[in-house]
């Protein structure tokens, strides 16, 4: 299923895990019968997605002023489901976002780290680093954000083989408290694998 920068969703987008209805690894992993296999979390994700996002305009300030935004979101399989890339652009009243997340399975530490740029920045933002655990994905970073040290949270959790909602929140105590500020909800277009 985040630069002039709207908000850095080492993920921003788009991803998930897997419930025991998928037809997956991860899936026969979870009814215990075969071993899991990480590299292929992101492969139920693979396809074309309607995309409703919510996004906090002024983070970390004590605002409730959100912005929502509707369009589309493809997912690409690279490396045969080591890597991916995440395609994301939509529209609403405060304007247009293109964000694009290029996914990457490390096989020595079987993480993944999300890596997402915006168009309009140009550039790569922090990774956020994790993996999935009991049909849930987790994904940290620490970085700034209006020069003060924050922690990023990426959380994916896929709803069913056809709906994955997805939330970034920020902290700037080390995790103690956490406020949320992007949440995504994909919906798989008829016809996409």
């Amino acid at each position: 299923m985040v630069v002039t920068r709207f908000i850095p969703i080492g993920a921003a987008l788009v991803a998930g895990c897997l419930s025991l209805a998928f037809d997956s690894p991860l899936a026969a992993a979870d009814a215990g019968h075969a071993a899991h296999d990480p590299q292929h979390d992101f492969d139920f994700e693979i396809g074309d997605w309607k995309t409703h996002v919510k996004r906090l305009v002024h983070p970390l300030t004590g605002s409730t002023e959100w912005a929502e935004y509707d369009g589309t979101t493809v997912v690409q399989k690279v490396w045969d489901g080591r890597a991916n890339l995440v395609q994301l652009e939509v529209d609403g009243p405060k304007g247009h976002l293109e964000l694009a997340s290029f996914r990457l399975y490390d096989p020595e530490t079987h993480e993944w780290s999300l890596n997402v740029a915006s168009s309009r920045s140009g550039s790569l933002g922090v990774p956020t680093v994790g993996g999935f655990k009991d049909g849930r994905g987790e994904f940290y970073d620490k970085e700034s954000w209006d020069g003060k040290p924050i922690v990023v949270r990426f959380v994916i959790t896929p709803r069913s083989p056809d709906a994955i909602h997805f939330e970034q929140a920020f902290s700037a105590d080390d995790g103690k408290t956490w406020e949320l500020n992007w949440i995504a909800d994909d919906t798989r277009v008829a016809g996409s694998p």
